[in-house]
């Protein structure tokens, strides 16, 4: 992230209570959040719930400063892990207070954000893959033959608790499926799947 210097910030904090989600992956920022005391969660929630932690921060620090200086959506969610104090900061004063320092610190701390951003952009990709290969493990294993010898999958529950099941959200389970679908890994769109290309899907299944 950025190194902590600190322009000027508004006089008043806030007090907020562990679990409370401070930000939400590709919320467009109008403020930047320092925090000042406590620890924060980042990952990607899913149900209300961390389900994948990329790491944890601990004030001072500033939040979303590398979004902000590139002028970019949020890349994680953000839930406070214990009671935190932060400061909101108007986007165009932060941005302001950026310009303000030399050139060379300015450079400087562009490309410390961009590569912070290239590399919480590789670990979600990485996480997106997984929830890929879990569900192509699911399709694998609950596959039958029909009558032809090819394979299809019944899905006799809800795809809620299919997901449930998976660790992921409903609509990441449906967005795999989606993606599954426009690359012909499976076929049909009711409750019966047919699998046309079973070592492809067997290759998403391994992470390969």
């Amino acid at each position: 992230m950025l190194p902590n210097y600190s322009p000027e910030s508004p006089a008043e904090s806030e007090v907020v209570a562990p679990g409370e989600v401070l930000r939400v992956r590709q919320e467009k920022l109008t403020s930047v959040l320092h925090l000042v005391s406590g620890r924060v969660q980042m990952g990607i929630l899913e149900d209300g719930q961390m389900r994948h932690q990329l790491g944890v921060v601990e004030g001072p620090f500033w939040l979303d400063g590398a979004s902000a200086m590139l002028n970019l959506p949020c890349p994680v969610d953000m839930v406070t892990e214990t009671r935190v104090q932060l400061r909101r900061q108007p986007l165009e004063a932060f941005q302001r207070s950026v310009e303000a320092l030399p050139k060379a610190a300015q450079m400087l701390l562009r490309d410390m954000a961009i590569g912070y951003r290239q590399q919480t952009e590789l670990a979600v990709s990485r996480l997106a893959q997984d929830a890929e290969a879990r569900c192509a493990q699911w399709l694998l294993s609950h596959a039958q033959e029909d009558g032809s010898g090819a394979l299809s999958v019944t899905l006799s529950q809800r795809k809620r608790l299919i997901a449930a099941q998976l660790g992921i959200a409903p609509e990441t389970f449906s967005r795999v499926l989606r993606n599954l679908r426009e690359h012909g890994l499976i076929l049909g769109s009711g409750n019966v799947l047919k699998l046309p290309e079973p070592g492809a899907l067997q290759m998403v299944a391994s992470g390969g």
